[in-house]
């Protein structure tokens, strides 16, 4: 299936009615945006286990997220 859609000024676009029903995407459901090597992105429905590993992680980086850090890496 391929279907197309626009993309506003404001990065926004609207998921195609077939491909939402696809991946049984509802108002509020979050997705996962991966690039592949080749250029290409792929889109899929986050599933209850990305948002557990998303949650891990972003505990763990809490740790790097003091004002001296932040001062340390402005210019990276």
């Amino acid at each position: 299936m391929a279907a197309v859609a626009k993309v506003t000024a404001k990065g926004q676009t609207t998921i195609p009615k077939e491909v939402r029903e696809a991946l049984e995407i509802a108002p509020g459901d979050l997705l996962v945006w991966e690039l592949t090597s080749d250029g290409r992105a792929v889109v899929r429905r986050a599933q209850a286990w990305d948002l557990e590993y998303l949650r891990a992680v972003e505990r763990t980086l809490s740790e790097w997220a003091s004002p001296a850090d932040e001062e340390a890496y402005r210019d990276l």
